[in-house]
């Protein structure tokens, strides 16, 4: 089969990604299913829907087999399964209703309880005004109503008095607006019971109940013991999961029999886990139940399954698959040939570096090397296209017409003039191809740095103050500061920066103005040095891109005064590291993450590109400018670092490239069929 593995990427840490998957996760799973036989694409869906659609219409699954949270709200578990329902697209686990009403915990007890379910008394609170009308008894576990992952939930969230629980509704309110719920903390032993909808036929699914174990050194100095955040994360090693749980037969039984009839009356598919408690009469709870349970190595999904001979990840995986498999009524191959696919014939237009050209020369730093085309190449390739590989000469407008491409991939810099970039996409409009990447108006307005300022700064977004120097006679204006950096007004991939390129003094500044003007025969840009620290930023989308983790550029010669990212960095590696994901504060991030979509917005950018920032003397975030064709070279180029700092790989990133020009593709032959109607 070809299954679209959708997921969010754990990327940080954060309570806020706690329910992400890691890399390793990711990796394992991606892996198990190919051991399986199937033809396997993860596809990470953080960033606009739009983007993901697009992804998934190119890559037409048979079965996506989803783990994806969602990012926020009451109903994010929901969004990808009600997605995937709109597009026609077979998944695994819950539909969205189901995920929506098991993401609020106070309404799937509430729907439990006339099914014989007993669950702890609890209310659920929106503003402190409520506390005040509410009877409670104590001890109260307080936690978030609409999260997994032990989110919100510290040694600190049992309290035994109306202090207590005020202080620690105030703490959670503001984090946590859609709800907090106040609940009997039920002293006694937490149970957790997995599901498997075609892992036990003898007991509808449900597998053997687990336990877990907590270390003495953790648990010796809590007064009520709860797995919270701590635990499930920086202390999991002290966390073991035992199967089969400490229970007696008659507590196995009935918790056995809870269990089925919580999966069957939520209508929950595929898998899932429910979390009991049973207090020390021997009453069993119901705490909650989670219908996107985790797939992380050592999950107790994998050690229950192992119970009903699912003894290995893979098989358990296999169920998953299977099981929903069975729901559509579809066939599973275990063959390892992936399903033949649509081939379009798509071309890859490209300017190539000179085998003459040196490594200290610029000339053509912006052209692709052979390799870098025999990459993205096969890339394409491995998503069953047909590729056609074509140089941007002057040949090329009495060549395109008799190619009959589908699709065309470019990456084409141009030869010269400050819409060379423009150049072939305006080729292809004129000849109506569609193709990857900004039209050529954005490309235009984006490779002329003076007037891209402009722009972004009517936008509402930072820059550095500047002007154009066109002759080397300008009046400098008295808004100018010294010291300025000074380089080529249409140039990119750092050429014509280099680390003398900034000047503390007017007659500095002419001076590198003139061998600016001689040398790249195109006016040169002046602007204020900004002394703080530099980003760049990728976006992958359309209309709503998706923006990647910042990396930040890193100096390491700290006798340098007026560090600048010059070509001798960018292209020799020297005095110079990289940090994806940057080191830094949510506020930076949001910040830097507004601006890059807001720049793209405003440049008119599509499908991908890459902006650098640098913040000034106030600290600032400030446009330094933006790339709308990015380097492409594995392992090197800027984006392609980013992109697999957040886990997308080399073919995914091209992958992510092409798929919005064949939905392009697609919506132009749709609307030709029309036409001969």
């Amino acid at each position: 089969m070809r299954i679209a593995f959708t997921h969010n990427l754990q990327l940080s840490k954060s309570e806020d990604e706690a329910e992400f998957d890691t890399p390793e996760t990711v990796g394992k799973i991606t892996d198990g299913l190919r051991s399986l036989g199937h033809d396997v694409e993860p596809i990470e869906v953080s960033g606009p829907a739009s983007r993901v659609v697009a992804r998934l219409e190119a890559l037409g699954p048979d079965l996506v087999f989803n783990t994806a949270e969602g990012s926020h709200g009451r109903f994010r578990e929901a969004f990808f399964p009600a997605l995937f329902d709109r597009l026609g697209l077979p998944f695994t686990g819950s539909d969205a209703y189901t995920c929506a009403l098991t993401l609020d915990k106070q309404l799937t007890k509430m729907l439990l309880t006339p099914h014989g379910i007993t669950s702890p008394k609890g209310i659920v609170v929106h503003d402190l005004a409520a506390l005040n009308d509410q009877p409670v008894r104590f001890p109260l576990i307080v936690k978030p109503n609409y999260e997994g992952s032990s989110m919100g939930i510290t040694a600190n969230s049992v309290v035994d008095s109306k202090d207590q629980l005020w202080a620690r509704v105030v703490e959670l309110l503001p984090r946590f607006p859609a709800g907090v719920l106040l609940e009997e903390f039920i002293v006694g032993r937490d149970i957790v019971v997995p599901f498997l909808e075609r892992g036990s036929s003898k007991t509808g699914g449900v597998l053997e109940p687990a336990s877990y174990r907590i270390d003495e050194r953790v648990t010796k100095h809590r007064k009520y013991q709860v797995y919270d955040f701590e635990l499930k994360t920086t202390c999991s090693d002290a966390v073991h999961v035992e199967v089969p749980a400490k229970l007696s037969e008659q507590e196995r039984c009935r918790v056995m029999a809870l269990a089925h009839t919580v999966f069957k009356v939520l209508g929950v598919h595929d898998l899932g886990r429910i979390d009991f408690r049973i207090a020390e009469s021997g009453e069993v709870y119901f705490i909650e139940v989670n219908a996107l349970p985790s797939l992380e190595q050592g999950a107790s999904v994998y050690a229950s399954g192992a119970m009903a001979g699912l003894n290995t990840p893979e098989l358990v995986l296999e169920a998953v698959v299977r099981s929903a498999a069975d729901r559509y009524g579809m066939p599973v191959s275990r063959s390892r040939m992936p399903r033949r696919r649509a081939t379009l014939r798509i071309g890859l237009i490209f300017n190539l570096k000179s085998e003459s050209a040196s490594s200290h020369s610029d000339a053509d730093a912006e052209f692709d090397s052979p390799e870098t085309i025999a990459a993205i190449k096969e890339a394409i390739v491995s998503y069953g296209h047909e590729v056609l590989e074509l140089q941007a000469t002057p040949e090329l407008p009495s060549i395109l017409p008799l190619q009959n491409l589908d699709v065309v991939f470019n990456v084409a810099e141009g030869i010269e003039g400050r819409a060379r970039e423009a150049q072939v996409p305006a080729l292809l409009e004129l000849l109506g191809i569609p193709y990857t990447g900004s039209d050529p108006t954005a490309l235009s307005l984006a490779l002329d740095k003076g007037l891209a300022k402009r722009l972004v700064r009517q936008a509402g977004f930072h820059t550095p103050e500047g002007m154009v120097i066109h002759t080397g006679k300008e009046r400098i204006p008295p808004e100018l500061s010294f010291p300025v950096i000074v380089k080529p007004l249409h140039e990119g991939s750092s050429k014509g920066i280099f680390l003398t390129n900034v000047a503390e003094s007017e007659s500095e500044l002419r001076d590198l103005a003139r061998q600016g003007l001689e040398k790249y025969r195109q006016p040169m840009l002046v602007e204020t040095y900004l002394p703080g620290r530099e980003f760049t930023v990728a976006l992958l989308g359309e209309k709503r891109p998706r923006v990647l983790p910042a990396m930040e550029v890193l100096f390491t010669d700290t006798s340098d005064r007026y560090p600048v990212y010059s070509y001798a960095h960018k292209f020799e590696g020297r005095d110079i590291r990289f940090e994806v994901p940057a080191n830094i504060d949510m506020v930076l991030h949001r910040e830097l993450e507004r601006a890059a979509r807001g720049v793209f917005m405003a440049l008119g950018c599509r499908d991908i590109a890459r902006i650098d920032f640098r913040l000034d003397q106030e600290g600032r975030v400030s446009f330094v400018e933006c790339n709308p064709l990015p380097g492409l070279t594995p392992g090197f180029s800027d984006l392609c670092v980013i992109a697999e700092a957040a886990g997308i790989d080399y073919r995914g990133l091209i992958g992510e490239i092409l798929a919005p020009a064949l939905r392009r593709y697609r919506e132009r032959q749709k609307e030709r069929r029309l036409e001969r109607r």
